[in-house]
């Protein structure tokens, strides 16, 4: 196991100095779920949530959130962030909607917290904007799926 490079010899946490490494196109892609009763997820799906368009403000939402994350996580680096997607896959059966990021940047540094985090804040707004008729909403399995970049190459999840 690799030690935790946001520690310093002491044991206290520190930011990591990325100057010495190389610039290169970094990409992260982020998965995540949200499970709620079947009706609420019609209520989205035929955009009849009383907040409005729960899918279009969390796409936004996720976007901001991944803009915004070295504001959010202590020590990340602020970045120049390429592109940010968020994509929503519909689990009719289920309940659920799967949401998906994917970021990208060229820069000295990956954007994985900033993938992971624009999944998360997404699932937070759909909450948000639906728990007025179901609060039993679960927001599950938020996980890095691929990484792209850097000196540690290529990550895909199995």
């Amino acid at each position: 196991m690799n030690k935790f490079s946001h520690l310093d010899r002491n044991g206290k946490a520190r930011m990591v100095d990325v100057s010495g490494k190389a610039v290169t196109t970094r990409e992260a892609v982020a998965r995540g779920a949200i499970s709620m009763k079947k009706a609420t997820l019609a209520l989205i799906l035929t955009n009849q949530v009383a907040k409005g368009d729960a899918i279009s403000t969390a796409r936004i939402a996720g976007i901001m959130a991944a803009k915004n994350t070295p504001g959010l996580i202590p020590l990340c680096h602020p970045l120049q962030i390429s592109s940010v997607g968020i994509d929503f896959y519909f689990e009719r059966k289920k309940g659920q909607i799967v949401i998906e990021s994917r970021v990208n940047v060229t820069g000295q540094t990956g954007v994985e917290m900033e993938a992971l985090t624009a999944v998360t804040v997404a699932a937070l707004t759909i909450y948000d904007m639906c728990k007025a008729v179901d609060k039993e909403m679960v927001i599950s399995d938020i996980m890095l799926v691929e990484k792209r970049g850097g000196k540690s190459g290529v990550f895909l999840r199995s």
